[in-house]
């Protein structure tokens, strides 16, 4: 019974109800926005754009996860110290620019579709993972790497089995940020042809359809809420596991 008062399956059984629901929900609408003659997006399923939304967020946040990773790693190393505030500083720079502006330069290059949607999201998503990497393994107490010397271990046990597990809780809050901001900003992604929850916001801001936008939003905000809870609830286990 102590399932059935988890907020989060709570809100996961919601957002599943909405993508069921939304469909049937055309008198609802049309009572609320009774001037529009197409109160119901129904051009697609909204359980196949939440799929399409989920699966291009997943790919960017994935390659953003190894990356930026990879990079707080590499910077962390001896031989790799002192280019930290290169790297640091061109992750930066990709978040400085709007992912509209990356699209519009991606397209003509590599086409419309999921490709330039993916890496206007995997250059706004490397920054919070990154500076969680370093945050993270930076804040592992010396005293952990000295003992773990002192047993025999080599650098690639010592990153692995001590200083990876330490950090994993700040990491994790670093890749939750990132995978967070993707979720709202993969929704601009239908401006250049890739299917997403955002799709209905944008054809309802360009036919001034504000019910196709309320439809949308509601499902991207929730979506978002849901994925928060999964990383609160993943962060408080590693926590105890560390203590």
């Amino acid at each position: 019974m102590r399932y059935w008062r988890d907020p989060l399956l709570w809100l996961l059984l919601l957002f599943i109800a909405l993508l069921l629901a939304l469909p049937h929900s055309g008198a609802l609408f049309a009572w609320c926005f009774p001037q529009l003659e197409r109160p119901l997006y129904q051009q697609e399923s909204f359980t196949r754009l939440a799929l399409a939304h989920i699966q291009l967020v997943a790919i960017s946040s994935l390659l953003a996860t190894f990356i930026g990773v990879g990079a707080g790693i590499l910077v962390t190393r001896g031989a790799g110290r002192e280019f930290r505030s290169l790297v640091e500083t061109l992750v930066a720079a990709g978040q400085t620019f709007p992912p509209v502006a990356v699209l519009a330069i991606a397209v003509p290059v590599i086409g419309f579709g999921d490709r330039p949607a993916i890496i206007a999201l995997l250059l706004y998503g490397l920054l919070p993972i990154l500076q969680g990497t370093l945050a993270g393994i930076t804040a592992v107490p010396a005293s952990a790497r000295e003992i773990a010397e002192g047993v025999g271990m080599s650098a690639w046990q010592i990153l692995c089995k001590v200083e990876l597990p330490l950090a994993a809780p700040v990491i994790l809050a670093g890749i939750r940020t990132s995978v967070i901001i993707n979720i709202g900003t993969a929704a601009i992604a239908s401006t250049v042809g890739a299917k997403t929850l955002g799709t209905p916001v944008i054809i309802g801001l360009s036919g001034f359809n504000t019910a196709y936008i309320i439809q949308g939003a509601i499902l991207v905000a929730l979506l978002a809420i849901v994925t928060d809870r999964l990383f609160e609830r993943l962060l408080q286990r590693l926590k105890r596991h560390a203590e």
